[in-house]
C-alpha cells in the first residue's frame, strides 16, 4: 500500500494525549479518606469545572490562562464537596497537575504517526510552557515538531480563530490538518472550520454531542491512527 501523503496532525494534550485523572492518586491521599468524598467523583468536578471555566472566559473575552482555570477549579471543587484544605494541599494538587501521566496508547501510536512521515504538534489550552513540562515529563516529548497554545491567542478551543491559529502556525490547510481529541468539544470545533478530525473514544460510555456534527473517524486508541488517517 502506498504512503499516504504528509499531514499536519494536532494532537489535543488535556484527555488525549494527557490522563487529566492522574492526580485520582495525589487525590487518593488528601481527600480519599474523608468521608462522602471519592477521589475520582473529585477528579471529574475539578476536570468539568475547569473545562467550564475556560469555555466562559472564552465567551466573556476575559482571558486568563488555563492554570488560572485550573487553580479557579479546584476552589470552586472543594466548595463543592465541603472541603477546608489547606494551601498546602492545593498547592500540591496543582503540582501535580503539572506532571501529569501519558495514557498507555500514546507511545506508540505516537510512534506509528513519526515513522509514517506525518508533521506532528501538541496542541492545547494549556500554556506552551505549561505542555512543554507536560511532554517531557511523560517522555513523548521529541515525538512532536512543535507546540502550539491558545495562549498565543488569549482565547480557548473550540473558538474558530484558534484552529486557524494552528493551520498558521504549522503551516498546514484544511486539506492536509488533522486534529485528534477525545475532547467532543474540540473535534467539533476543528470539523466546524473544515479540518479532518479524529475523535478517541476510549470508553464506551463516552457520548459524542448530538449536533450533527460528526467525526472523520472515530478510533478506540491512538494505535489505530496511522492506518485510518
Amino acid at each position: 500500500m502506498p504512503a499516504s501523503p504528509q499531514k499536519s496532525i494536532a494532537f489535543d494534550v488535556y484527555g488525549t494525549l494527557i490522563n487529566t485523572h492522574g492526580v485520582v492518586s495525589k487525590l487518593e491521599e488528601i481527600v480519599g479518606g474523608i468521608d462522602g468524598v471519592s477521589a475520582q467523583g473529585f477528579s471529574n468536578t475539578w476536570r468539568e469545572k475547569q473545562l467550564e471555566y475556560s469555555f466562559r472566559r472564552g465567551l466573556m473575552q476575559e482571558y486568563q490562562n488555563f492554570a488560572v482555570c485550573t487553580a479557579q477549579a479546584l476552589e470552586y471543587t472543594c466548595i463543592f464537596y465541603g472541603l477546608n484544605l489547606p494551601e498546602s494541599d492545593k498547592q500540591a494538587l496543582l503540582e501535580s497537575y503539572k506532571t501529569l501521566p501519558a495514557f498507555d496508547d500514546v507511545n506508540a501510536g505516537l510512534t506509528a504517526m513519526k515513522d509514517s512521515g506525518h508533521k506532528l504538534y501538541a496542541f492545547s489550552n494549556g500554556s506552551a510552557e505549561a505542555v512543554e513540562m507536560l511532554l517531557v515529563t511523560a517522555g513523548i516529548r521529541d515525538f512532536f515538531d512543535g507546540v502550539v497554545s491558545v495562549d498565543d491567542l488569549k482565547t480557548f478551543k473550540p473558538n474558530p480563530s484558534v484552529y486557524h491559529h494552528f493551520m498558521k502556525q504549522s503551516e498546514s490547510t484544511t486539506d492536509n490538518a488533522w486534529l485528534v481529541s477525545s475532547n467532543p468539544f474540540d473535534v467539533i470545533g476543528a470539523v466546524n472550520i473544515g479540518m479532518s478530525a479524529a475523535w478517541v473514544k476510549r470508553s464506551q460510555l463516552a457520548i459524542f454531542d448530538p449536533w450533527g456534527i460528526d467525526p472523520t473517524i472515530v478510533i478506540q486508541s491512538l494505535t489505530e491512527l496511522d492506518d485510518k488517517v
